[in-house]
């Protein structure tokens, strides 16, 4: 199945994230997440999250590869028009790659990508939507926001994760073409929802099979033990 997304789809700005501190006093830890525009980044397989390269962009620092980095997660990708809903909420300016995000996009709502769906970005690079970003207390450090992990699971537009299915360079003003979308429907916002407790939402994602196969496992058996808590003990 292919598609299109509409003309004005295309990268904003690529990210790069140095080596920085987060946070303060005994929970200060070195982090890449406070990434920063370039004018090009390299994407790429980088393998195993464990043993393999880490980020799918080169160069991009990864420091907690047990729950980042890996094919799945070689691309963080974001809406510019959800940094915009950020930046009328909190107040401030937010710059892209202020959320982490490798790739800042405009024009395509990244949060209702079908999981499994392809995209084509520029000339070469080939990415394919795997899944949500999960707020973590180093995001939320970064932000300096209260209660931030919460609010931003609220607002359920968490962005995707994507695969590096070909390999190329990708600058800001790039186009990005829809190409393959699975016919399960299940979106990234699904996933989210999945992730954040719905079970309804765990039900079609568990059913689709659109996740890799650890992770499948791991959402059954965390709503498996969900399931179980909610059952009173017999007399």
């Amino acid at each position: 199945m292919s598609s299109h997304t509409p003309s004005s789809a295309q990268v904003l700005s690529v990210n790069v994230g140095r080596a920085r501190m987060v946070g303060q006093g005994r929970r200060a830890h070195v982090s890449g997440i406070d990434k920063r525009p370039t004018t090009t980044i390299t994407v790429r397989d980088p393998g195993d999250r464990l043993t393999g390269a880490g980020s799918g962009v080169p160069g991009d620092h990864l420091a907690d590869r047990k729950h980042h980095g890996g094919t799945s997660q070689a691309v963080y990708v974001v809406a510019r028009e959800q940094l915009d809903h950020w930046q009328a909420e909190l107040g401030r300016d937010l710059a892209p790659g202020v959320f982490g995000e490798n790739v800042t996009t405009g024009g395509l709502v990244v949060d209702d990508a079908v999981v499994g769906t392809t995209w084509h970005v520029g000339d070469h690079a080939q990415l394919e939507v795997r899944g949500p970003r999960i707020p973590c207390a180093t995001f939320a450090a970064h932000l300096g926001e209260p209660g931030w992990v919460k609010r931003f699971t609220a607002h359920g537009h968490p962005g995707a994760y994507c695969a590096v299915l070909r390999p190329g360079t990708i600058r800001a003003g790039d186009g990005i073409r829809v190409h393959a979308v699975p016919g399960h429907g299940v979106t990234v916002r699904t996933v989210f929802s999945a992730y954040s407790g719905d079970l309804e939402a765990v039900d079609l994602v568990l059913r689709a099979g659109c996740l890799p196969a650890e992770e499948h496992a791991e959402l059954e058996a965390r709503v498996a033990r969900r399931r179980a808590d909610a059952t009173p003990a017999a007399d």
